[in-house]
This record gives structure tokens, C-alpha cells and sequence, in this order.
């Protein structure tokens, strides 16, 4: 026993900057790039104007006719060198697609702006600005499990206590960021418009068959749409508590890492390995390490109610109204994808299996 001791008190200490994640941003990239170098000129006119070429139906017109194989042999090139897959990502949308007006100003919506925008208007900017203020949330949450991972490695019972008391805090900012979705996007407008450029072609019936890459694969290739479900946040906080999903979210779950930066998807991998939480606070009988796990829990836990609502609110609700409107601007999403998440899942099958395997993982002390 007294080697295994003495490798636990060596163990390098977990940090965020051995997995490229910042203090201040956490996930976020800081300070993404507005532009490209002036080789890239021709993606950025085009990028910069996509609400209206896809709004007047030019787009193709302006790539001369053969989308498919100069954006997909770039595009493939560019996604390996990340080791990301050649699909919008939650990358894409949110961590690398903000700009602040002042920056000496604090990150809020009147101080942010989407570098890249798509149609949607009013909405889809607020809804990539709302998400990237949940990342912005998740911060103190991110650095206080990296002080609990180390904490349990020391071991120190009152660093762990405090790193689960600012958990709970950050997960209930998270919950109150979020919140802003009501006041900044339109369930109409996110139904009809947003989503399906969120929706991939993976376990998606509108395009059963994949998408065809020109020049890359003979072959039509799958790939699950931008969700929510690639933000790396809650999986980091599942493995640090310790939460078990059901077999089927789990898989969807895990596939979705993949949608990842690499580094990203290493910080998780870093977590799923360090000692269990759980087992180190049955085993040290302090109740007060107990009650804070289980509030870490129950936050998180209501974070995935209130998503499930606002799913609700969002897609479920929305769905009736679209097929009553007859005579709309909204062009409306095809049926197929009318419960579906973008990520390709049953959504509210999902949401609840996850909020209901969540409140699982509350612990009883023993005796």
C-alpha cells in the first residue's frame, strides 16, 4: 500500500491548460478569428453574406455549380488537420463564432456578436449568443471540478467542499443563462428556420441515404447535425459525479465526443479516469461532502428539467402551430424532422432518460 500512496501524492495535478481550456472562457476559443487571410477572400464574401444567398436561393450560383466538390475536399482537409468530422459542429456555432463589441466591456448579449451568420435573423443570434453565455457559465463550474479532482488525489476534505459548493453555483448560473432563450429567440422562427441547419445526415429521415462529398468518397457519408449534445460541460460534469446513463443515451452520448476538438474530448477521458467521487465520499463518512454532492446533483438534474421544457416549448409546442400555419414566410422544417433532435435523437425520449438518470446518482450515506 505505501507505493500506490506515494504514486497518488506524485501525480501531476489536473489543469485545464494541458487540455487548451481557458480560465476565462472555459470551452469557448478566445478571441476567434472575425477573418481569414485574403487567400480565403472568396469563403468569406460568401460566408459573410449566407442569410442572403440562401434567402434568394443563390448560393449555388455562387459557387459556379459545384458546391459539393470545392467545399467538400477543403472542408475534409481542414476537419482532419482538427481532427473534427466535416459537419457544423457546436464548435462551429458557438465556441468559435463570437466577437465582442467592446472588450473591455463583460460578456453579455448587447456587448456580443456571431462572427457568422445563417438565416434566422434576430433569432439566431440571439440563440448562438445565449449558448455561448452558457458556456461562459460553465466556467467557475469547470475550474472547481479540476480543483476537486485534486483535491480527492491530496486528499483535502475542505478544498473538495468548497470546489462542490461553487459546482453547484456554476450549474445554476448555467440553468439561469439559459433561461435568455425566451427572451432572445422566437420558437417560430428556431422550429422553422434555425434547426434544420443544425440537422445533419445521420439518423436523420429527411436524408435517410447521407450526403455525397464530391471528390472525397464515392460512397454518401453520415454525420449527426450541431447539438447541444457536443458541448463538452455536461459530460464532464456527468463523469465527475459519476452519473450512468441507460445504454442507449449513453451510446448517443459517446458518439457525440466525437463531434469534439480532440483536447476537449481528452479533458473528458482525463476525468472518467481520476478516483471515483462517489466511492471517496461513502468511504470518508463526511456528511457534509455527501450533502454537497447530492446538491451538485439535484442542480444538475434541474438544468436538464428546465432543458426538457424549454424543448419542449421549443420543438414539441411549435410543431402543431407550424402544420396550422397555411400561409407563412417561415418555409417550415420537412416532417420528418418534426421530434427530432439535431443531433438525430428521439429528443424527448432522450431529455428524460438523462434527467431521470441524473436524479439516480444521489447518494444515502450508508447505515
Amino acid at each position: 500500500m505505501e507505493p500506490q500512496s506515494q504514486n497518488l501524492k506524485t501525480a501531476p495535478s489536473l489543469t485545464l491548460g494541458r487540455f487548451h481550456i481557458s480560465e476565462d472562457y472555459g470551452f469557448l476559443l478566445p478571441n476567434p478569428l472575425k477573418e481569414l487571410p485574403d487567400h480565403y477572400r472568396p469563403w468569406m464574401e460568401i460566408a459573410n453574406r449566407l442569410p442572403h444567398l440562401i434567402g434568394s436561393h443563390q448560393l449555388r450560383a455562387q459557387v459556379n455549380e459545384v458546391l459539393p466538390r470545392t467545399l467538400a475536399l477543403p472542408l475534409v482537409e481542414v476537419s482532419r488537420t482538427l481532427g473534427l468530422p466535416p459537419i457544423l459542429l457546436h464548435s462551429d456555432v458557438v465556441l468559435a463564432n463570437w466577437a465582442t463589441r467592446n472588450p473591455g466591456r463583460p460578456l453579455e448579449i448587447r456587448n456580443l456578436d456571431p462572427i457568422v451568420l445563417f438565416p434566422g435573423g434576430e433569432s439566431l443570434r440571439g440563440f448562438i449568443l445565449v449558448t455561448v453565455l452558457v458556456e461562459k457559465a460553465a466556467v467557475p463550474g469547470i475550474k472547481a471540478l479540476v480543483q476537486a479532482v485534486n483535491a480527492v488525489l491530496l486528499p483535502s476534505p475542505d478544498s473538495l467542499l468548497q470546489a462542490l459548493q461553487q459546482l453547484r453555483l456554476s450549474i445554476q448560473d448555467i440553468t439561469r443563462a439559459l433561461g435568455q432563450m425566451h427572451d432572445y429567440v422566437d420558437p417560430d422562427i428556431f422550429y422553422a428556420v434555425i434547426r434544420i441547419f443544425f440537422s445533419g445526415w445521420k439518423d436523420n429521415p429527411a436524408m435517410p441515404a447521407g450526403l455525397l462529398y464530391e471528390g472525397v468518397s464515392k460512397e454518401p457519408l453520415h454525420y449527426s447535425g450541431a447539438s447541444a449534445a457536443q458541448s463538452t460541460v455536461l459530460h464532464a460534469f456527468d463523469e465527475f459525479l459519476g452519473v450512468r446513463h441507460s445504454k442507449e443515451s449513453a451510446d448517443f452520448l459517446h458518439r457525440m465526443r466525437d463531434y469534439m476538438p480532440p483536447s476537449h474530448r481528452a479533458f473528458i477521458e482525463e476525468i472518467h479516469s481520476a478516483p471515483s467521487l462517489r466511492d471517496h465520499i461513502l468511504s470518508s463518512g463526511n456528511s457534509q461532502l455527501l450533502t454537497a454532492y447530492n446538491q451538485c446533483v439535484e442542480a444538475l438534474a434541474a438544468l436538464r428539467s428546465y432543458h426538457l421544457a424549454m424543448v419542449t416549448k421549443y420543438l414539441i409546442t411549435a410543431a402543431p402551430k407550424a402544420k396550422g400555419r397555411k400561409t407563412s414566410h417561415l418555409p417550415g422544417p420537412p416532417q420528418a424532422l418534426e421530434e427530432r433532435g439535431t443531433g438525430g435523437t428521439a429528443v424527448v425520449r432522450f431529455l428524460k432518460s438523462v434527467r431521470d438518470k441524473t436524479i439516480e446518482a444521489i447518494l444515502h450515506q450508508s447505515g
